[in-house]
């Protein structure tokens, strides 16, 4: 690897490596750690990337809209209307970003399905 290719993405290389320092010096259970990273979002206005960021590992722990919704309730009053109004939107937008690209990979396959079966 090329010194360039070691600095072609050096936010999310930042942003990875702190992620994985706060994780492993973490003793929460995987589950509330995300929900208080989701609960640190909505706090500080986090845009949907920041969320869509999360989404796989917060699934992955089992983390539900509900949950996301509770947390939504929790924070509302630390944080403001305003600020969980704006979170909201934006966990929604990150959630079209992923059934986005759930739809445009099923249609590729099913591109590729129709494609394959033509040539053969």
């Amino acid at each position: 690897m090329s010194d360039a290719d070691a600095t072609d993405t050096p936010v999310l290389d930042t942003v990875a490596l702190m992620t994985a320092a706060s994780v492993g010096n973490c003793t929460l259970p995987p589950r509330e750690l995300m929900l208080v990273r989701l609960a640190a979002l909505v706090a500080v206005g986090a845009p949907p990337a920041s969320y869509l960021a999360n989404t796989g590992v917060a699934v992955d722990v089992g983390i539900t809209l509900a949950d996301a919704q509770d947390v939504l309730v929790a924070t509302a009053p630390i944080v403001g209307t305003a600020r969980v109004v704006t979170a909201a939107g934006n966990i929604a937008r990150a959630l079209g970003f992923i059934i986005e690209g759930l739809v445009e990979a099923e249609l590729e396959a099913e591109l590729d399905e129709l494609e394959a079966e033509d040539a053969g």
